[in-house]
């Protein structure tokens, strides 16, 4: 039976590199997916995601377990796609939202996909990509957002609204 991140995570902390992979493995293809969603080279969000683990591991001695692991990491990968995104704001205002996710990869319309989610503010479009690409909860969107969970949950609710309107 799998370790919960909890056990996972006190197992490192003891020195166990074994579940250090297993953590990996557990969560690198989705710290990736959301990074893609945020950089327009792949290359990019590979590194991004290697530096998201590599601040994991470097404070995971320090690590407190309050709230879920997966919040925290997710809190890890969206400073550093916040930082990459700061860095080349004036180069990249021109380019489309990259849109990698399989899912939406198989929607036959995917310029429709990027036209929605650009009519969203970026706090929406992240709450969006959070709760329905990434499966997240409100409470952890919130934790990572550093907003309270009623209002990720009324930023998701307005984004919504928008997205229906425009479909229609």
């Amino acid at each position: 039976m799998p370790l919960n991140d909890n056990k996972l995570i006190l197992q490192i902390q003891r020195g166990n590199k074994r579940c250090a992979d297993e953590l990996v493995e557990r969560y690198y293809s989705a710290v990736l997916r959301y990074c893609s969603w945020h950089c327009y080279h792949a290359d990019r969000a590979e590194d991004l995601t290697q530096e998201t683990f590599l601040r994991v591991f470097r404070d995971i001695y320090i690590y407190e377990q309050k709230g879920s692991f997966k919040a925290y990491l997710y809190t890890i990968a969206h400073h550093l796609c916040i930082d990459e995104n700061r860095k080349h704001i004036t180069s990249e205002l021109d380019k489309d939202l990259p849109i990698e996710d399989d899912r939406l990869q198989q929607v036959e319309d995917r310029e429709q996909i990027k036209h929605l989610l650009k009519l969203l503010t970026p706090v929406q479009r992240e709450v969006i990509l959070l709760h329905c690409g990434e499966q997240l909860s409100f409470r952890e969107i919130a934790q990572i957002l550093d907003i309270p969970a009623r209002t990720a949950q009324s930023r998701f609710r307005a984004a919504i609204t928008i997205l229906r309107k425009e479909r229609k």
